[in-house]
């Protein structure tokens, strides 16, 4: 089956998910090496890999948001407060 190029080619919606995953995954990546890293030139150079990429990252979920392709759910106060209660407890734990 021969495809053609409407046939291969992203919407505007799809093209942004993608980049805004590969985006999130380069991410992940520059974390790793930093963590790795053993040489302070190299995680330099990461960090500074990492922060750009974040940088996009950020502005690829902006546009989308402005869209209406990306849809934020407000976390409910209850959520918030069990969360805060959460980490209070393991940093009590962690500062003991």
């Amino acid at each position: 089956m021969k495809q053609t190029k409407r046939d291969t080619t992203l919407n505007e919606k799809d093209a942004l998910q993608d980049l805004l995953d590969a985006e999130k995954l380069l991410m992940n990546y520059y974390a790793a090496a930093l963590a790795e890293g053993s040489s302070a030139g190299f995680r330099k150079k990461i960090l500074k890999l990492y922060g750009e990429h974040a940088d996009t990252q950020f502005c690829v979920f902006e546009q989308m948001l402005s869209r209406g392709y990306y849809e934020v759910q407000p976390a409910e106060k209850m959520m918030i407060d069990q969360k805060t209660e959460m980490f209070s407890k393991v940093k009590k734990q962690i500062a003991e």
